[in-house]
């Protein structure tokens, strides 16, 4: 198939173009190699990337309708997966006109591509930042979504709100998955598991945050890529989402996207200190403004809807991050 990835040089999109290409799909990766964290770290996806001859790559910024519409003149996907973003919830609080720009009109101009070239089926990353402090626990797709915390899960509850819009306007059949804490190689550098890695080396202090009492859903990064390859295969019709004929039909479906096994980041710190053999000096901090305490994902929709939920233990999972994070940067003093 022919298939369009935004954010193909990003942590999720890099891993997941990797799959497409061994699947033999004809993939064209988009990014605009922004300096949001390392574009060194990119670059170097997007080279294994070029190592594919069924992957092209195109660099451009979704926000910009002209350029991507020109940049795509020749290319008629049939899939679209949306992940192209801008990250990071406390980055959003100082900000806030980057998620506009980034993930809402670049959203709109993806919607307008998928219905111009009548797509099969558009995939896009969601957030469990959308649940803001709900402290109903597992959170479920049913749960009231409208109070995000920060402007990052404002921009994707409203990336959830257009889908089901051009979805109901046009027919086109979308999904939207809500991501829960991502981790493993090729990780993003703002991210928890790359932080404490470094600090935890450095001999620097590691913050914990919420004095301790931080509790994440984390989800291993090939079982979030396998959930998006099965996801992309299953389009949502009447059928599969048991509506009847008499009553109005939306093609758009959202699922959770996590371990369903939440942790206390106290214990991901020292499943960490375990692999690296190295002590963490662990500093006890107030919660950071825009956060929250504690994410749980139910994984029974998406179990139902493709017969599959993430299953990585974190020991696993930081296990092979250090192994490719050693690897990576060169380090030579870890066995």
């Amino acid at each position: 198939m022919k298939i369009i990835v935004t954010g193909s040089s990003g942590f999720i999109g890099m891993s997941l173009c990797i799959r497409l290409l061994k699947l033999r799909h004809e993939v064209v990766g988009i990014d605009n190699m922004n300096n949001y964290y390392d574009v060194n770290l990119k670059k170097k996806r997007l080279k294994e990337l070029k190592k594919f001859k069924n992957f092209k790559f195109i660099k451009v910024d979704i926000k910009n309708k002209q350029l991507l519409e020109n940049k795509l003149k020749r290319f008629k996907p049939e899939i679209i997966i949306n992940l192209a973003a801008q990250a990071g919830v406390r980055y959003s609080i100082k900000h806030p006109q980057n998620y506009v720009d980034s993930n809402i009109t670049g959203f709109l101009n993806i919607l307008e591509i998928a219905k111009k070239n009548k797509v099969k089926h558009l995939v896009y990353a969601s957030s469990s930042s959308i649940y803001g402090d709900n402290n109903k626990f597992p959170f479920n797709e049913k749960e009231n979504t409208d109070k995000p915390l920060s402007i990052y899960g404002v921009s994707k509850k409203t990336n959830e709100l257009m889908a089901y819009s051009y979805s109901s306007l046009f027919g086109i059949p979308t999904t939207g998955l809500r991501f829960f804490t991502v981790y493993g190689p090729w990780g993003r550098p703002d991210m928890a598991l790359f932080i404490f890695v470094n600090q935890i080396l450095n001999k620097l202090p590691v913050n914990l945050f919420n004095y301790g009492k931080m509790v994440r859903d984390f989800t291993y990064i090939d079982d979030i890529v396998e959930g998006i390859l099965r996801v992309m295969k299953k389009i949502p019709n009447r059928k599969n989402l048991n509506k009847k004929k008499n009553k109005k039909f939306v093609p758009h479906q959202i699922l959770n996207i996590g371990n369903n096994n939440p942790q206390k980041v106290i214990n991901f710190i020292k499943a960490i200190e375990k692999n690296l053999k190295i002590k963490a000096n662990i500093k006890f901090t107030k919660i950071q403004l825009g956060d929250v305490p504690k994410t749980h994902s139910s994984t029974k929709k998406i179990k139902s809807w493709i017969g599959f939920k993430p299953k990585t233990t974190i020991n696993f999972g930081i296990k092979k991050f250090i192994e490719w994070y050693v690897q990576y940067y060169k380090i030579k003093n870890i066995k």
